[in-house]
C-alpha cells in the first residue's frame, strides 16, 4: 500500500504480496480468564511472485526464533484472515 498525498487517499498497489503480521489477540477462554497471545501471521497469497514467496519463507524462521513467537500461522488467501479462523488456529494451544 502507499498514500497518496495529494488526494489523502491509501491505494493499494499490488494485491499479491507477502506480508507479516504481529498480532496480539484479546482472546477470553470458557472458564472467562482473558489472555493476549502473540500471534504470527505469515500470509503468502496464491499469485505472489516466487522469488518474494522465497525470500520471505527463508527469514520467516529466523524472524519467529528471534522474537521468540510460538502462536505462528500461514495463509494463503487473505479473505480467509477473520476472527473466527484465528479463533480456530489458536484452540490448539488451550
Amino acid at each position: 500500500m502507499k498514500i497518496d498525498m495529494e488526494k489523502q487517499l491509501v491505494i493499494l498497489e499490488e494485491e499479491y504480496e507477502c506480508t507479516y503480521i504481529v498480532y496480539s489477540y484479546k482472546l477470553t477462554h470458557s472458564d472467562g480468564r482473558v489472555s493476549y497471545p502473540l500471534c504470527f501471521i505469515f500470509s503468502s497469497p496464491v499469485g505472489c511472485k516466487p522469488e518474494q514467496q522465497m525470500m520471505y519463507a527463508g527469514s520467516k524462521n529466523r524472524l519467529v526464533q528471534s522474537a521468540e513467537l510460538t502462536k505462528v500461522f500461514e495463509i494463503r488467501n487473505a479473505d480467509d484472515l477473520s476472527e473466527e479462523w484465528l479463533k480456530e488456529k489458536l484452540s490448539f494451544f488451550r
